[in-house]
Formats: structure tokens, C-alpha cells, sequence
């Protein structure tokens, strides 16, 4: 377990310092300049005929999209998104009805984070003209209890995406092909996974809790296997060899899913 306490630790100080600061977006004295809408009020800017503008919200923030009407007017492609809080949609592109909605406390902390991403999309591109009076915002435009849970979610996925980013390179993946003629097979190289390194390393079988997976990688210390019960051999391989061969399951590096940690 010492490998992964060391992913651990360096992944939370890789979050504070390397994270790109328009993921967490703070309104500060804007929320003071910033129109309150109700729902009603949001639905009268959906780009039709006879409507006020051309806005769309996500995470309760709205945005005037009048310069994007050729994606969010009639006809568009995401035309469905004009009016309303669809903030699901953004990370489901489930655009019917059950879709277009602003609930997002059935994402993962990972899928958080890429909403934040097209959140901070639209305040690069648009105007921010408002927030909108319900799940996110209350009448006075404080954030609800909602949104500090969504924020919550985001905080997680923070320190699991700099954790995977640490994991790569402590654990560089390993290459896979199958043939029908020779079967499965995994190894290591020095460019394996896409880092570039000077060592070779040795396939094992890793149980990573942020992706929910167990996959293929590279470990540079065989000792390192029999410090970390996370690590495993593959059956049949040598602990020393560089190349295994596998079965069609284990090639794409996907072998389980949801896998509880070894316990010992």
C-alpha cells in the first residue's frame, strides 16, 4: 500500500498547485451586478420568434448566447438548450425531455469536473448576465445547499483526476494486441502508456480506484508488486519478463469493474 499512499499524497498537492483555476468559478462582486431570473423568466429568452433573447444556464449561472444563435437558435443543434437549465445534458447528450434538465446529483465526481470545464467554456465565450432563482441560487443569489454539493463532487474529482495523472506516470499503462491466431498479449516498453522513460518495466495487473478498472502497467521494481497487494501477476507469466501473453479479456486493460480493493 506504500505506492498508492505516495499517489495519494502527491495527487492532493498536484490538485492544489496544477489544477486550472477557471474550473472553480467565483462570482464575487459580479453576483452583485447579475439579474435574478425565475424559470419563467429564463423561458422568455429561448431564441423563437417573439422571445426576449437568446440565453441558456448551467449550474444556475446564465448566459446570453445571442452570438451562437446559429447553434442555440431555431434549428440548431442545441436549440433544446436555449431557455432553460439543461446542465445533465451537457455531460449525458440526452436532449430529450427527461434529459433537458438541471439535476446533476447523478454524475460522478469525474463527469462534475467536465460540466465545470463547459462551465467555464461559456464565461470564456459569453456574457454571464444572471443567475437563476431554484436549485442553485436562492432569491437573495446565494448558492443553495445544492450547488455546495455539486461544488463537493467537483473537489472530489479534482483529486481523483490529479491522482490519475500521478498514476500515469508512476504506473505507465501497457501496450496490448490480440490476434486470433496467437491470442492476447501485454508488455512493456519505454514508451508504453505515452511516457517516455529509460526503463523498460514489467506488465501487472493494477487495481486503480479511480478509474473503477483493473488494467495493465508497467512497474519498474519487482519488488514493488510485493509491497503493493494492488499489483498482481499475470498467471502463467514469469515475474522477471517484460512480455505475457493473456486472454482476449485482459488485453484491452478493462478487466473488471468495480472491483473492491484487496484486503490483504
Amino acid at each position: 500500500m506504500l505506492s498508492y499512499a505516495l499517489v495519494a499524497c502527491l495527487s492532493v498537492l498536484v490538485a492544489v498547485l496544477f489544477l486550472p483555476p477557471d474550473w472553480s468559478v467565483d462570482l464575487g462582486k459580479e453576483s452583485q451586478k447579475l439579474r435574478l431570473l425565475s424559470r419563467s423568466d429564463l423561458s422568455l429568452y429561448n431564441g423563437e420568434k417573439g422571445s426576449r433573447g437568446l440565453y441558456l444556464a448551467i449550474l444556475g449561472q446564465v448566459f446570453d448566447v445571442h452570438k451562437g444563435h446559429k447553434h442555440y437558435g431555431p434549428g440548431g443543434a442545441y436549440q433544446s438548450m436555449a431557455g432553460k437549465d439543461a446542465s445533465l445534458a451537457f455531460i449525458t447528450g440526452d436532449f430529450t425531455e427527461k434529459g433537458l434538465i438541471d439535476d446533476v446529483s447523478s454524475l460522478s465526481p469525474l463527469q462534475v469536473v467536465a460540466l465545470y470545464d463547459w462551465l467555464a467554456f461559456y464565461h470564456r465565450q459569453y456574457q454571464h448576465v444572471g443567475l437563476l432563482v431554484g436549485r442553485y441560487y436562492n432569491e437573495t443569489g446565494q448558492p443553495t445547499k445544492a450547488l455546495l454539493e455539486v461544488e463537493a463532487l467537483l473537489a472530489e474529482g479534482q483529486r481523483l483526476k490529479a491522482q490519475a495523472e500521478i498514476e500515469k506516470v508512476h504506473f505507465p499503462a501497457c501496450n496490448s494486441e490480440w490476434s486470433a491466431g496467437r491470442g492476447g498479449r501485454v508488455w512493456c516498453s519505454t514508451k508504453s502508456g505515452g511516457v517516455i522513460r529509460d526503463w523498460t518495466g514489467l506488465p501487472r495487473k493494477l487495481f486503480s480506484p479511480v478509474s473503477g478498472y483493473v488494467q495493465c502497467v508497467c512497474i519498474k521494481d519487482p519488488s514493488t508488486a510485493e509491497e503493493d497487494p494492488s499489483l498482481q501477476e499475470y498467471d502463467g507469466c514469469r515475474s522477471d519478463a517484460d512480455s505475457c501473453m493473456v486472454g482476449e479479456d485482459q488485453v484491452s486493460g478493462a478487466v473488471t469493474k468495480n472491483r473492491p480493493m484487496p484486503s490483504d
